[in-house]
């Protein structure tokens, strides 16, 4: 396998000799792209499925596959090429991945977000290569003078059933690029018992040019004449330059030019902050030269933030009534009529995306037009915002996607590639503009801030007869355009007005809320605060109760149903973007999970004394995920975590090893989050730098076990997500866990020191 990133554009294919089957024609577009079983309409520009874009065959029989997501290390870079490359009986080790550039008319949506990668492109990626095959075979029977009946393709050749004649893909790729693309109706796509690599596990293809350093990440991209940037940018949200004084800054040994950019107002979307850049002839002097800068700065209106008294401003919105956002039966009068009354108040910090590799990009502008070269995302997103900023128009601009050293969700937001945009026309040269650690943690776009209220009515046999949750947060929204003050349509989807319990009372509610730092999607965003404060709420309930948590949880879960949040809720129901009718709410798959962790976690064991168990379940990306945590907590308050048991329900997976390698990945940012991470503002600035005070888990507090316990759907189910499902039941699981140890109920995350006190 060539593992070589190689961006590959339209042009490049055309005019490679070998590439003997590639396209020739506009993509079709609409004879599947709105299929709505696998949600594609929702996507900007849909789904493409012609062999002719994603496809070219060499000469000596090399496939060459175009994958257009982006790999960050969920192994999108092996699983999209290989759906295609099963229904063309492609010889794996035959098989080159190519890169797209950011080009989605011609590729489709490349926004690898959503954990969409797989559920959108399985059915177009199965077309495209069963396609190719059909015209590979047709292409076969017409040599041979035979009907297309008496000819199978097989493992990178195809077969003459009857004489046992054989051609080489190689060898038929010329003719097989004049037959047409085989109609709609026509297509034959593989019965799944004759799978060979999905829902297999398959090594993924960039392993060994990464363990080996050979692999390119966005810090790694190199170009001739080369200038290296660093930016001081504005500390506080929506601050900017007072003056700069840059007379030392220009003194440093290397360094060649200070350049100030530009500080737009929020809303700000994916533009860059602005501030003071230094371009020099190395990073080192680069850093070195910021570093002598001296600049006043004017911090704007938020430089009132401060988080102690804006967690109080949260918590006191939501101890009072909230915007309505679903309402069933009559919550007042069951709560008020019930024997016992509980409530509990859930907070969760600021987080920030802490990729392994800091955001970088590269731009070369000349003549007019430019180039990037960058860990992204969203490469169309990042063409057009580039060309929005140079006045150009997307044609002009080219994006090249280099492997992402971790992404979620940070690296959709393309203000570091604006930012070499702009200096490389500025100074007429390459540039590179690299973020220290301390620029990532201090100028992210950060996970929301949020309050949860809780309150649950009960009768006299402890069963739940009235629901209350008050969920308060500022919105991603406020990047985009003015404040709403309330949570997004999709943000209150994602496990707040989809609560799945069977409740006959409940009401949802939104509190109003001000947006005062750059927000941002991040890893299962909204989920997991909600997941915290419902999941951990049920284990409450059970032990005022005196029940076991997995059975109370059962119990509010309830018989097999689907749910339709969208029959209560004013606002509808935000469903991942999917069609409801398609992918439902499902508590059967709900209590499946829940079931099978428990099961594998052999819950109800006896436990050593400050140890215990804890459970928790979400559905989000319109996929089911369970967790069990046992948690050990010794007389110091230290927390460890010797074992995970997780279960998950994603309907039918491409590769099994990356399903579990996702999950384990989860559960490792879920306990980090949990345990140790925590954003905070002090005079509208964040507090925290680098690792040494926004911590995440070190390699030895990881779990020494985490089993990740998959369940077969097959292709009865349509395809869910998986690199995010793993994260929002993981706080809870941990918490219920700690509970069960020590007696102890944290509902404020991080846990940090607690325990110790």
């Amino acid at each position: 396998m060539n593992n070589i990133i190689e961006n590959v554009s339209r042009r490049q294919i055309l005019a490679g000799a070998a590439f003997v089957l590639a396209a020739q024609v506009v993509p079709m577009r609409g004879l599947w792209a709105q299929d709505k079983k696998f949600g594609a309409a929702g996507m900007p520009n849909g789904t493409v499925n012609d062999p002719r874009v994603f496809l070219s065959i060499a000469g000596d029989g090399t496939v060459s596959i175009v994958c257009h997501r982006s790999e960050m290390g969920q192994g999108v870079r092996t699983g999209v090429p290989l759906m295609l490359a099963e229904e063309l009986e492609a010889d794996w080790s035959k098989v080159k991945i190519v890169q797209a550039q950011g080009d989605e008319v011609k590729y489709g949506n490349q926004d690898t977000d959503g954990s969409r990668s797989t559920r959108h492109f399985m059915k177009p990626m199965r077309e495209c290569g069963a396609a190719a095959r059909m015209m590979l075979e047709g292409a076969a029977a017409k040599k041979w003078g035979v009907p297309a009946s008496e000819v199978e393709a097989k493992n990178h050749e195809v077969v003459h059933k009857a004489s046992g004649r054989k051609l080489g893909y190689g060898e038929l790729a010329a003719d097989a690029a004049q037959m047409p693309v085989p109609a709609a109706g026509t297509l034959k796509l593989k019965d799944p018992a004759q799978f060979r690599y999905i829902g297999k596990s398959t090594p993924i293809v960039d392993s060994r040019d990464i363990t080996t350093g050979k692999a390119v990440f966005g810090q790694d991209v190199r170009l001739d004449a080369m200038k290296y940037a660093v930016i001081a940018r504005p500390p506080v949200y929506g601050g900017k330059v007072k003056s700069v004084d840059s007379a030392a800054a220009l003194q440093v040994p290397g360094v060649e030019k200070v350049v100030q950019l530009p500080s737009p107002p929020p809303p700000t979307v994916f533009q860059q902050l602005g501030g003071v850049a230094v371009i020099a002839k190395n990073t080192w002097a680069a850093m070195k030269g910021r570093e002598a800068l001296k600049i006043v700065w004017d911090d704007g209106p938020n430089a009132a933030y401060n988080s102690p008294a804006y967690r109080e401003q949260l918590l006191a919105t939501a101890r009072k009534p909230g915007k309505v956002v679903r309402s069933q039966g009559d919550f007042d009068a069951a709560f008020n009529g019930a024997a016992k009354k509980i409530e509990a108040e859930y907070y969760l910090p600021h987080l920030a995306h802490a990729t392994m590799e800091p955001p970088a990009a590269t731009a070369r502008f000349a003549n007019g037009k430019c180039e990037v070269w960058a860990c992204v995302q969203s490469p169309q997103g990042t063409r057009d915002t580039v060309a929005k900023a140079l006045g150009l128009t997307s044609a002009d601009v080219a994006v090249n996607v280099t492997l992402l050293g971790g992404g979620f969700g940070r690296k959709s937001k393309p203000d570091f590639a604006v930012e070499a945009a702009l200096l490389s026309k500025e100074i007429g040269a390459s540039v590179k503009v690299v973020w220290t650690r301390e620029d990532d943690i201090h100028h992210g776009f950060y996970h929301t801030v949020s309050a949860e209220r809780l309150q649950a009515g009960v009768d006299a046999q402890n069963k739940v007869v009235a629901w209350r949750h008050n969920s308060v947060a500022p919105s991603i929204a406020a990047l985009f355009g003015p404040d709403p003050k309330h949570q997004a349509g999709f943000e209150l989807g994602m496990g707040l007005v989809d609560t799945p319990f069977d409740v006959a009372n409940m009401r949802i509610e939104n509190g109003e809320a001000t947006a005062m730092a750059r927000l941002g999607w991040f890893r299962s965003v909204s989920n997991i605060p909600h997941a915290f404060a419902v999941q951990s709420f049920v284990a409450e309930l059970a032990a005022a109760a005196g029940k076991d948590p997995k059975d109370y949880l059962l119990e509010l879960i309830g018989a097999a149903r689907v749910i339709d949040p969208g029959k209560t809720s004013t606002v509808g129901h935000w469903n991942n973007g999917e069609d409801p009718e398609v992918y439902k709410i499902e508590s059967a798959r709900l209590r499946r999970v829940t079931e099978l962790a428990a099961r594998q976690a052999e819950w109800g064991r006896p436990m050593p004394q400050g140890s215990g168990l804890g459970i928790a379940v979400h559905r989000s990306f319109v996929t089911y995920v369970a967790a069990v945590v046992e948690a050990k907590v010794d007389n110091r308050g230290r927390v460890s975590i010797p074992r995970i048991e997780m279960a998950v329900d994603c309907g039918p997976h491409v590769n099994l090893d990356r399903v579990k390698s996702q999950m384990e990945g989860a559960a490792v940012m879920g306990l980090s989050l949990a345990l140790k991470s925590e954003i905070t503002f002090k005079d509208g600035k964040v507090e925290q730098s680098n690792f040494d005070d926004y911590e995440v888990l070190r390699i030895d507090e990881t779990p020494r076990v985490i089993n990740v316990h998959v369940v077969d759907t097959g292709f009865g189910e349509p395809p869910g997500g998986v690199g995010e499902p793993g994260v929002p039941p993981i706080a809870p699981a941990l918490a219920n866990a700690i509970f069960a140890a020590t007696g102890k109920r944290l509902r404020s995350l991080p846990v940090k020191d607690q325990l110790r006190a």
